[in-house]
């Protein structure tokens, strides 16, 4: 058992009297600055949208009625099987840090902690949420901190992998963007077992976490990031066929979706005062859909329908992730 698993919840503290906890502290300065920070931000992302969408009013309604329904059903299951791949490397990471809990446990904290993401701080509200479910399950907080914080490095190098596919659009609306570039042989080293084993305890440290006291195999590391390449591109398929249904990206705007999406879903992850960083990913996706001859108009509107689209996909992934518990057997403690 590692370090991460056996470490005592902190949060396990006597209750605290109900006088404490009805008197709560003032906010300070800079806790207000950051709120007056998020609504700003989330005021202007819904302003971008609103204002895109009232200078493509016609053409989204008639976009909206060109979707076919064909195409847009196996989009929501090119997005669904996308969340279910992504789970299976997130539980890859829980098992390599303690005893092995299995795929539909794994999806039950995994899914239904993820909604956190579309409270402003995002992945932040995300992971809080995964520890709780995983303390109830009977898991170390600790331990699903760290497998979350991974999970989230190796998706952003696996996503900076795919970004490769539309980079001649990205650097055609966007010269500065080399940042992609520098980035991708940065995060393939950092994926090495013990680079990456050593990163993770730094940042642990920082936070005043125990480190690990085993190095990540490459087996884990390898599963982790296979299965955010594969969910990153059946998301990249969920957008090439709203897109292909409407124009004709064919197999180049195939391959540009791909990369769209990945680049779109990981500036949305840094976006984090957004929720479901919304705002971001419409308008990387937008500017990528462009370059694969649609109209502007039809790309807003097929940005637009993807994000519907992950909210239904979430509601009905975490619905059944939420039911599978009828199936299994009460959790035992670790």
């Amino acid at each position: 058992m590692t370090t991460v698993e056996s470490e005592v919840d902190e949060s396990s503290d006597p209750a605290e009297p109900d006088q404490a906890k009805a008197k709560k502290p003032p906010k300070s300065t800079k806790a207000r600055l950051i709120d007056a920070a998020r609504i700003v931000a989330i005021l202007l992302a819904i302003g971008f949208l609103a204002k895109q969408l009232a200078d493509n009013w016609a053409e989204f309604w008639r976009t909206l009625g060109d979707l076919a329904w064909q195409s847009t059903t196996l989009s929501m299951v090119a997005l669904v099987l996308s969340i279910a791949v992504s789970t299976r490397g997130w539980q890859a990471m829980v098992d390599d840090l303690g005893k092995p809990i299995g795929y539909f446990r794994s999806a039950q904290i995994c899914l239904v902690g993820s909604l956190g993401k579309y409270v402003p701080g995002g992945q932040v509200w995300a992971a809080l949420l995964q520890m709780e479910l995983g303390k109830k399950a009977g898991l170390a907080r600790a331990r699903i901190f760290t497998a979350s914080l991974i999970q989230l490095g190796v998706g952003i190098v696996a996503a900076l992998v795919l970004s490769l596919f539309a980079m001649p659009s990205v650097f055609a609306n966007s010269p500065n963007a080399a940042w992609l570039m520098v980035g991708i042989p940065i995060g393939l080293v950092a994926l090495h077992p013990k680079v990456l084993t050593w990163g993770t305890s730094l940042v642990l440290k920082i936070l005043r976490r125990p480190p690990l006291d085993h190095k990540l195999g490459l087996k884990t590391i390898g599963n982790v990031f296979g299965a955010n390449l594969g969910a990153w591109a059946l998301q990249g398929v969920h957008l090439w066929l709203l897109a292909n249904s409407i124009g004709a990206p064919g197999f180049g705007g195939f391959v540009q979706c791909i990369g769209a999406m990945a680049i779109a879903m990981t500036a949305g992850t840094f976006a984090f005062l957004l929720p479901g960083g919304v705002g971001v990913r419409e308008a990387v996706l937008v500017a990528v859909l462009t370059a694969t001859g649609i109209t502007a108009g039809q790309a807003l509107t097929v940005a637009l329908v993807s994000r519907v689209m992950f909210i239904v996909a979430d509601v009905i992934t975490t619905g059944a992730a939420a039911l599978s518990v009828k199936f299994l057997k009460a959790p035992a403690a670790e």
